[in-house]
């Protein structure tokens, strides 16, 4: 059974008379053609007994039809009112639609308001967003070779980046070279803004690279991933530039026993509540607990971030296929940062990761 298939007996089972897609990344999920339209309208239509259309701008007819979409694809030009002509289309098929199927984690209220203008005594009460995350949920074996393959590009990533470290570079120049080396490769994508972070930088869990020249007998944190074949990676290394202090070298052991423990206890049947406790347990047991200072992890798919999160108050049983990251911190303000992160696959008896650069700590000599 195709993803639409699911959302068609979905919508059957439950009386609905259409389902309106409005997130692209969504969009793409279901017909394999990804694009953010920015400000203008791109919209996905399913019914419960009738093939499914795209609606989108008119530059991207063309693309969506090379993706491989074998339903209608309609445009539409920007002088024209987008929601009247989805109207137009929609008629055709059902002239009266009167309960709607939306994603309500994604629809703005602006363009709720557009097609109710159209609809104005339709039902807009189905939530599509639980049905989505749990199809998103399990990957299929194409999906996690998808994967896999963005998980080797990230292994690649920190390769370079590894070697590019040298005094008097800056966290951004390190950035700059290891994205550059992909796009010579021909990954043209990262998943999320690349993260370097050196010494007291690193203890912001989500700073940005600075201008700021690398910090000698420091750690220094690595976050990355990248595009491929719309599947994200989403790794972290942290590695010592130079000779690092007892400290830092404590922090590091800390957090890796923490992230080693949490992924040899995957395997179906765990929950995520139990496996984040697994690895705030080793940190909070050393001391370090007030500063792991986030959620264990997240799923990973088409967006480096999706559902579920891996925390406490989850009590979602592990169940294979299912693929999420393991990525415990230690962020001391002023002194230092360590997150060491895999993401994972969950399979029959434990779980496969799609990083595999080496956790211990890794040395960088200065130069």
């Amino acid at each position: 059974m195709s993803h639409i298939d699911t959302v068609q007996q979905w919508l059957a089972q439950n009386n609905y008379d259409i389902a309106y897609i409005s997130n692209y990344k969504t969009i793409a999920y279901f017909t394999g053609f990804e694009s953010d339209p920015i400000e203008r309208t791109l919209a996905l239509f399913i019914f419960p007994d009738h093939e499914p259309f795209i609606f989108a701008p008119a530059l991207e007819v063309g693309s969506i039809k090379e993706a491989g979409w074998k339903y209608p694809v309609y445009g539409y030009l920007d002088h024209e009112d987008p929601y009247a002509l989805i109207k137009n289309h929609i008629d055709k098929i059902n002239p009266n639609p009167e309960k709607w199927a939306i994603e309500k984690e994604n629809l703005t209220v602006e363009r709720f308001e557009e097609i109710q203008k159209q609809y104005p005594n339709a039902q807009f009460e189905g939530d599509l967003t639980p049905l989505i995350q749990h199809e998103k949920l399990f990957k299929t074996p194409e999906e996690i070779e998808k994967l896999n393959q963005a998980g080797k590009w990230a292994d690649y990533a920190f390769e370079v980046g590894f070697n590019a470290l040298q005094m008097g570079r800056t966290e951004q120049d390190i950035v700059a070279e290891i994205e550059y080396a992909l796009m010579k490769k021909g990954i043209m994508q990262m998943s999320f803004d690349t993260i370097v972070q050196s010494g007291a930088n690193a203890a912001d869990p989500h700073g940005a690279p600075k201008k700021e020249k690398l910090q000698p007998n420091k750690l220094c944190l690595f976050d990355l991933g990248v595009m491929y074949q719309s599947f994200a990676s989403d790794a972290s290394r942290t590695v010592a530039f130079g000779k690092i202090d007892d400290q830092q070298q404590e922090i590091y052991k800390v957090c890796l026993e923490a992230q080693l423990k949490a992924q040899d206890a995957v395997k179906p049947g765990v929950t995520a509540e139990e496996l984040d406790h697994i690895a705030r347990k080793v940190i909070s047991d050393a001391g370090y607990g007030e500063y792991f200072i986030h959620r264990l992890g997240h799923g990973l798919g088409q967006s480096d971030h999706e559902f579920p999160s891996i925390m406490e108050g989850n009590k979602m049983e592990l169940q294979p296929g299912m693929c999420f990251s393991i990525e415990p911190g230690i962020y001391i303000p002023g002194f230092a940062g360590v997150r060491i992160e895999d993401c994972v696959h969950v399979t029959d008896n434990g779980c496969e990761p799609f990083t595999h650069t080496s956790k211990e700590l890794k040395v960088i000599p200065l130069n």
